[in-house]
């Protein structure tokens, strides 16, 4: 079975000051926190972005926040990319979108509520099944089995519409038992036993110990790129386009690249 588990005391006492002083930019684990920027940057900041980014924006929005002290990211919006595509069109207030296909971001272009879309990550999808695959799951094509149950996103977001290509390439008609709309929910079904296997990115599968990873072929043929953008309508625009920026830095493309996210 092909399963991998996804973890002088005056002068001591001086340079000891000293070092302390050196060291202001230190974070507690050890790393070096991003210097401040004095840009003038302030004001809130919201951001739309899709489910499968959720640890990494988390982790992005701390580290934007540490490098501009005067900007407030809100809680950022997961969801998948339809259903956040969807609310911009109907006029919800953002600065920033960032998709988990090109589709979905075509949508808020052609909608002419965005512009120059940027390509900062992608994403392959992976089998998972609960912990000790209680279903025998071998492979794609045990998809097709009747007698499992299945779960993997609707073909109107981008792990689904992924999905659907993977299958179709492997020849599987997979014997769907729920369609979700977004892959935190695929991946929550699977990790609680509410189903014996789905189609997750690589990412999301990384995330937890609740589930195991099945080998998947031709799953690296299958990648999904994320664009992001700063809305044309965007209340704070100085804040979004610093943010996209960041993202697609070195800085930000570290942050990404240590979840399991390929480059752009």
């Amino acid at each position: 079975m092909r399963i991998s588990r996804l973890s002088s005391a005056g002068i001591a006492l001086a340079a000891l000051v000293l070092a302390g002083c050196a060291s202001g930019d230190a974070a507690p684990d050890g790393s070096t926190e991003p210097a401040a920027s004095d840009d003038g940057l302030s004001g809130e900041l919201t951001i739309f972005a899709a489910a499968s980014l959720t640890a990494a924006f988390d982790e992005l929005a701390v580290e934007f926040e540490a490098l501009h002290p005067g900007v407030d990211v809100q809680p950022i919006t997961y969801d998948g990319s339809s259903t956040l595509a969807t609310q911009i069109e109907e006029g919800a207030p953002v600065d920033v979108f960032a998709s988990a296909d090109e589709a979905n971001m075509q949508r808020v272009v052609d909608a002419g509520l965005a512009a120059d879309p940027q390509a900062f990550a992608t994403n392959t999808l992976v089998l998972v099944v609960p912990a000790g695959n209680p279903g025998g799951v071998e492979g794609l094509e045990d998809l097709a089995d009747p007698d499992l149950t299945v779960v993997l996103c609707a073909p109107e977001v981008p792990c689904g519409a992924a999905s659907e290509r993977l299958l179709e390439a492997a020849g599987v008609t997979a014997a769907i038992d729920s369609a979700e709309q977004n892959v935190t929910a695929v991946l929550t079904k699977v990790a609680t036993g509410e189903a014996d296997a789905g189609l997750v990115y690589v990412t999301d599968a990384a995330t937890t110990d609740d589930v195991e990873t099945v080998e998947t072929e031709g799953a690296d043929a299958v990648v999904n790129t994320y664009p992001l953008v700063a809305l044309d309508d965007a209340a704070n625009p100085d804040a979004a386009a610093a943010f996209v920026e960041f993202v697609r830095s070195d800085e930000g493309q570290a942050v990404l690249a240590e979840l399991g996210f390929g480059a752009p």
